[in-house]
């Protein structure tokens, strides 16, 4: 992004940024932050991951032209970490009054070199359930439990 910086301006960034893809999060965004670059984040919920909505059933049921169906974060053994995930979204979603996805939209939203969360809502309906990571305020010790879950996975 320098080597760009030097032709042009860059004025925003639309990096995948997610609980699960944090790639960006090392190098990516603290170079957007210094440059003040603006940072809209897309899949916050990890394609529907993160909502609460998937189980392992309702992927199993997904059709069979659903690309999600063939995607590592689907597939064992991701999955099964990641559903354990989706239990501590609820949990701290539930201790905010809060869905999980709002919950995970907060997280993405906490960083501060994120501008915005492209949330993709298919339905109507769907968007009641993250309108309130806006104002989701995720505590340090929230955060500090999302670290503690990634590093105790890692082991």
């Amino acid at each position: 992004m320098q080597r760009a910086l030097e032709i042009a301006p860059i004025t925003s960034l639309q990096p995948r940024f997610s609980l699960i893809h944090r790639e960006v999060e090392e190098e990516i965004l603290p170079f957007t932050a210094w440059q003040d670059i603006g940072v809209i984040a897309y899949s916050p919920m990890a394609s529907g991951l993160l909502t609460g909505a998937m189980t392992r059933e309702r992927i199993e049921q997904l059709p069979a032209d659903d690309w999600r169906r063939n995607h590592p974060d689907f597939q064992e053994p991701l999955l099964s970490r990641n559903l354990r995930l989706v239990r501590l979204l609820k949990a701290i979603g539930a201790h905010h009054g809060c869905t999980p996805a709002e919950a995970a939209v907060a997280w993405v939203l906490h960083n501060r070199a994120v501008t915005g969360a492209i949330v993709g809502a298919r339905k109507p309906g769907q968007i009641k359930g993250v309108l309130g990571a806006a104002g989701l305020r995720l505590s340090l010790t929230e955060i500090a439990e999302f670290e503690a879950f990634f590093a105790k996975a890692a082991a």
